[in-house]
C-alpha cells in the first residue's frame, strides 16, 4: 500500500481547477503528467435550469476515498484529488473534478478514468432535474453505459 493519500471532498462550494492542480503538484519535481476531468452541468437543449445533487454524508466521502486509494495503488499515482459538489447547480456549473498526477501520462490517464468510472456508479450521489417549465424532471436513472465503463476495470 502506498503512502499517497487521495484528497477527497464533497462540498456545496464551487472549486477552482487551477488552484486544485497547484495544490496537488506545487513544488513537485517527480510529477511528469497531470490529467484532469471536470464534469459540468448541461442544459439538455435548454430544457434544464438546474441539476440538484444529493449525497449520503459520510458514506459518499468514504466510498470516494476507497475508490481513490484503489486508483492510487493500481496505477502508482503520485497524487489524486476528487471533488464532488452537491446542491443546486445551474447549467455550465462545475459538478465534479478529478485530478491524477503520475510520473508518466498513461498512469495519470488511467487513474483519472478509473476514479471517474467508479465514482459514477459506486458513490452514493443522486441527481434531480429542475426543468425550464418550472416542474421537476425527477431523479436521473443510472445508465448501463456507466456500469460497462466501470466493469472494464474489474
Amino acid at each position: 500500500m502506498t503512502s499517497i493519500v487521495p484528497t477527497i471532498r464533497v462540498q456545496a462550494e464551487d472549486f477552482d481547477l487551477q488552484a486544485e492542480i497547484d495544490a496537488l503538484t506545487g513544488g513537485r519535481r517527480d510529477v511528469g503528467a497531470v490529467v484532469t476531468f471536470s464534469g459540468l452541468c448541461r442544459d439538455e437543449g435548454g430544457s434544464l435550469t438546474a441539476l440538484e445533487l444529493e449525497h449520503y454524508p459520510g458514506m459518499a466521502e468514504a466510498e470516494m476515498r476507497r475508490i481513490g486509494e484503489l486508483a492510487v495503488n493500481r496505477f502508482s499515482l503520485l497524487g489524486l484529488t476528487a471533488i464532488h459538489r452537491y446542491g443546486k447547480i445551474a447549467p455550465g456549473g462545475n459538478i465534479v473534478l478529478v485530478i491524477a498526477s503520475a510520473s508518466h501520462r498513461q498512469a495519470a490517464f488511467d487513474g483519472a478514468s478509473l476514479m471517474m468510472d467508479f465514482l459514477k456508479t459506486a458513490a452514493p450521489f443522486w441527481k434531480k432535474e429542475h426543468l425550464a417549465d418550472g416542474t421537476s424532471g425527477g431523479w436521473v436513472a443510472a445508465k448501463d453505459a456507466d456500469d460497462a465503463a466501470r466493469d472494464k476495470w474489474l
